[in-house]
């Protein structure tokens, strides 16, 4: 299946942010309607992705992985949207990355043909039916992770059940002491990477992989440190399965890179010397949308860090905001708004007030002066903090911005996308 056969799929006012009003009608012909936000036309709450900001935020990732070298396979579980995955290959991605097999199968059924599954692939059913389309399709280029002797085992066994007609590509995972899954020493990890070269035919060893994302540390510095030191073991890594010539034919891949050291990852893995060629592989899932405080932080300080990230022009801007309309205003302080944690991240930072809009009277959307506080949420609302003397009243629109966009879009089956003007273009469908 492709986006044209997304675009086919029909939709009515059974999904959150599509008028009732309407009969059903094909996603594609959404930007037909000739709906806009600001004229009141769609039922609140509503999630937006600004077109303009898609646009930015992906022209600035393309020209940073030019000037650095690297190539990117995003993280895909951020959005689960196959339109957006075709962007980002557009763009130039090498792959998308996914977490789980039922990931896997909705990239598969709409034609991703390489996918990095950025995880140990366990379970007897998963298994085979990974192995099966690999048997399937010969074009389909699969990476998963192995960090155990055990786990390299069961692999093997399953492909030689299976017997696929080619190995099963693996990533030696790396890992940090107290977090998740990955080898805690280049000893372990050489070990594992050991038993997948002896399971040839049926096993190829193909890269050293790591997630840095969740470094812990008193301060910035702290946690640079600490991703600084798990880039070098993963190097370290690399470079003892070179040694032993372990990695099958081709370049050794080296992939991190999540969204809040992306730099870091480049500038480590384009200068990693293995003792033969390299592939480096970022991760970002979030850099296409961004948000309003996580990885807007995480952004700021990568311009702090990296001369290349400041000599990239445009930067990358939030393009997800979440619009909802003021229900009641109880209290001199206080305001409720109609959404809650249904439609919103909450499991990093509370969405913040982005701007404000009152039908009929703003021409466009207005700052807030001071910025109100989302301080609570419920499944459906949002208690926002003021002052007393807030104009903002019942019926008023107010738009937030959210931190972890993945824990946005896995709320939202489908997500507007509209002009500076607020006016709707077209739809991505998310399939969590």
């Amino acid at each position: 299946m492709s986006d044209a056969q997304i675009d086919n799929l029909m939709i009515d006012g059974t999904f959150k942010g599509i008028p009732g009003v309407h009969a059903p009608f094909p996603l594609g012909g959404i930007g037909r309607m000739g709906w806009n936000m600001l004229k009141a036309d769609l039922p609140l709450p509503v999630a937006l992705l600004k077109q303009s900001a898609l646009e930015q935020n992906g022209a600035w990732m393309r020209a940073f992985l030019q000037a650095t070298g690297v190539r990117i396979a995003p993280h895909g579980k951020t959005t689960m949207s196959p339109q957006l995955f075709h962007r980002q290959l557009h763009d130039g991605a090498w792959a998308i990355t996914l977490a789980t097999v039922p990931q896997v199968q909705v990239a598969r059924r709409y034609g991703i043909s390489r996918i990095l599954m950025a995880n140990e692939l366990v379970g007897q059913a998963e298994t085979a039916w990974v192995l099966k389309e690999i048997a399937r399709d010969p074009n389909f280029d699969f990476y998963c992770l192995a960090d155990s002797e055990s786990g390299v085992a069961l692999l093997a066994h399953a492909a030689r059940s299976v017997a696929p007609g080619r190995p099963l590509q693996i990533l030696v995972e790396c890992g940090m002491a107290g977090c998740r899954a990955g080898c805690r020493s280049a000893d372990n990890a050489l070990a594992v990477a050991r038993a997948v070269t002896a399971a040839s035919p049926w096993l190829a060893l193909r890269g050293v992989e790591g997630f840095e994302g969740i470094a812990a540390g008193a301060t910035s510095a702290d946690k640079e440190q600490t991703v600084r030191e798990f880039l070098d073991l993963m190097v370290e890594t690399a470079r003892r399965c070179s040694a032993e010539r372990l990695f099958a034919p081709g370049a050794a891949i080296l992939t991190a890179g999540g969204s809040a050291f992306f730099d870091l990852v480049a500038e480590r893995f384009r200068n990693a010397d293995i003792g033969q060629e390299t592939m480096a592989v970022l991760r970002s899932g979030c850099y296409l949308t961004q948000d309003s405080v996580q990885y807007e932080k995480a952004f700021r300080r990568i311009l702090e860090r990296s001369a290349t990230a400041r000599a990239v022009s445009g930067g990358l801007r939030n393009a997800l905001e979440l619009w909802a309309y003021v229900q009641s205003r109880p209290e001199p302080t206080r305001a409720i708004l109609g959404f809650g944690k249904r439609d919103a991240s909450y499991d990093d930072t509370l969405p913040q007030p982005l701007a404000w809009f009152r039908p009929g009277a703003h021409s466009q959307p207005e700052p807030f002066q001071p910025r109100p506080k989302v301080v609570t949420l419920n499944d459906q609302h949002a208690y926002l903090d003021m002052a007393p003397d807030s104009p903002l009243a019942v019926g008023d629109m107010v738009a937030v911005g959210i931190s972890h966009p993945c824990t946005t879009f896995d709320k939202w089956p489908i997500l507007l996308v509209v002009n500076d003007e607020y006016t709707v273009i077209s739809a991505v469908r998310t399939f969590f």
